[in-house]
């Protein structure tokens, strides 16, 4: 079994540091960590750079702009290294993938470099922007991406997201489950599932 380690400044720490010592400095510890980040994939001690990105929740202007500031330094590094970023942030709107796409672009990335981890069904072109949207694996999730004709996306799990329990997840049985359910019920064939489960993961990981 194969092991993909992705390491990277978790963006919403920007809040905390911010408390404690000010945003410019907050900035700077972060960006120091943003370089941590690229030496440990430089050295082939991880293949990725992530969870980065911004809060996931509405924030101050100068927060926002200070997070994509270290977003765009992440995207930098990864197109150094030759690596896929993942990304955590909001996820509202297609928007949001507008605005990544346009980020990596300025920092000479490939949007399809970019994983938007915990994505929306948003997967058709228009939706993306070039980017690379990896789902939480619920069957609405799937069989919304897939009745719009396309396969390039990821499944994962994650934090169920729900205030009244804040601490439950996803098992990590719940892709496996879930690809077996879209075989045995038909809503996706072999082929499908082999692009989604190893022919896209391993050309962003180049394994």
């Amino acid at each position: 079994m194969e092991i993909n380690v992705a390491v990277g400044p978790y963006p919403v720490l920007l809040i905390g540091l911010a408390e404690a010592y000010g945003l410019e400095k907050a900035e700077d510890i972060m960006m120091e960590g943003m370089e941590a980040a690229g030496k440990a994939v430089e050295e082939g001690r991880a293949v990725a750079i992530g969870e980065i990105g911004r809060p996931h929740f509405d924030c101050p202007e100068d927060i926002w702009d200070s997070s994509n500031r270290i977003l765009k330094r992440g995207m930098e590094i990864a197109k150094e290294n030759d690596v896929p970023v993942i990304i955590h942030c909001e996820s509202g709107t297609t928007e949001t993938n507008r605005s990544l796409s346009d980020i990596a672009r300025s920092a000479g990335l490939d949007p399809g470099l970019v994983v938007k981890h915990s994505s929306p069904p948003f997967v058709a072109d228009g939706e993306t922007y070039g980017v690379m949207p990896s789902m939480p694996a619920s069957k609405t999730n799937i069989k919304e991406a897939l009745s719009k004709g396309t396969d390039r996306f990821m499944l994962e799990t994650d934090y169920i997201d729900d205030p009244a329990k804040p601490s439950a997840i996803m098992s990590v049985t719940t892709v496996p489950n879930k690809v077996k359910w879209m075989l045995a019920s038909g809503t996706a064939d072999e082929e499908t599932v082999f692009r989604i489960c190893k022919d896209i993961p391993d050309s962003l990981y180049r394994r």
